[in-house]
């Protein structure tokens, strides 16, 4: 997704002179060409989130259209009051660019799992929060954010669903149905999905129906869709490598809530109210937290 993400944003540089990237000291690989092509339209902070998220803020006023790029939550939680002082409430054109959403950096450690992001970015005013789940996706979802100012929140995984090139399909803020199923539906959001998807075709060999919608945004919310799925289907299973308190989950309970409708099935599959204990690749941790095809299977049967 990083790459798809820095492709792209390197098109839209060469089309509008304000378009410009700062980086906290990192992914100096992929972003070599960007730095190379467009030295007035890249400007490196150092490890100085605060100071980089404020610098976005000033150069937005100025009729920028600004990108901070850096790991998961070195973007976020570092620097969260200037985003919400500067960034948020003085309504800015701002994107905030997370490398690494969920268990991506694994096996670095808890400080670098991005599990609580969307939860946080969510609850900020004016903060459009967007969660690939391809890196074709990435770059449909990075052009048509271009053309949205004010705040905004590009959370990006290490992983990709898979699914086939559809890029005309693709809306900001509006859910896709990638499988068409009666007995349950899986909301999913980010490259999770992949595990939702294998998760789908065995249930299949049970004799269950299983849709899936896949988010793009957590906030602009679909609302139709969660609620169209609640009624025509026979639940709903919430998939999310996050936290189960505040993110996506709480986005459809909230929606099922307000808009009058108790799905007879609802599950949250998430990560519980406690910080993971081990280390490993995003396999190896989204096995051992439940997240995986297999323990989704065995969720669902339980629940049906």
């Amino acid at each position: 997704m990083r790459d798809a993400f820095i492709a792209e944003l390197t098109r839209l540089a060469a089309e509008d002179p304000m378009v410009t990237l700062i980086t906290g000291d990192l992914g100096f690989g992929v972003l070599t060409e960007f730095s190379e092509r467009f030295p007035n339209q890249f400007i490196n902070a150092g490890v100085a989130e605060q100071n980089m998220t404020g610098m976005a803020c000033g150069l937005a006023l100025e009729g920028h259209k600004v990108y901070t790029y850096s790991i998961g939550n070195f973007t976020t939680l570092r620097c969260l009051e200037q985003i919400r002082n500067d960034i948020c409430y003085h309504d800015c054109d701002v994107t905030v660019v997370s490398v690494g959403g969920g268990f991506s950096y694994g096996q670095l450690g808890v400080s670098h799992f991005a599990t609580e992001d969307l939860a946080i970015m969510r609850a900020l005013p004016n903060m459009m929060v967007v969660a690939p789940s391809d890196p074709w996706e990435t770059a449909v979802l990075t052009r048509q954010m271009a053309a949205i100012p004010g705040p905004k929140y590009l959370r990006l995984d290490k992983g990709k669903a898979g699914l086939p090139e559809d890029g005309q399909n693709v809306q900001l803020g509006k859910a896709r149905k990638v499988r068409e199923g009666t007995d349950i539906t899986f909301v999913v959001t980010g490259a999770i999905l992949a595990e939702a998807l294998a998760a789908a075709e065995t249930l299949q060999q049970d004799g269950v129906s299983a849709r899936i919608l896949t988010l793009n945004s957590v906030k602009p919310f679909d609302k139709e869709a969660i609620l169209a799925a609640a009624v025509e289907t026979g639940g709903i299973v919430s998939i999310e490598e996050h936290i189960k308190t505040g993110g996506m989950a709480g986005a459809i309970a909230e929606t099922c809530l307000m808009g009058g409708i108790s799905p007879s099935i609802f599950q949250s599959i998430g990560l519980e109210d406690s910080f993971p204990s081990i280390v490993g690749d995003q396999d190896y941790l989204r096995k051992e937290y439940n997240l995986d095809a297999s323990s989704i299977v065995e969720i669902v049967r339980n629940v049906l």
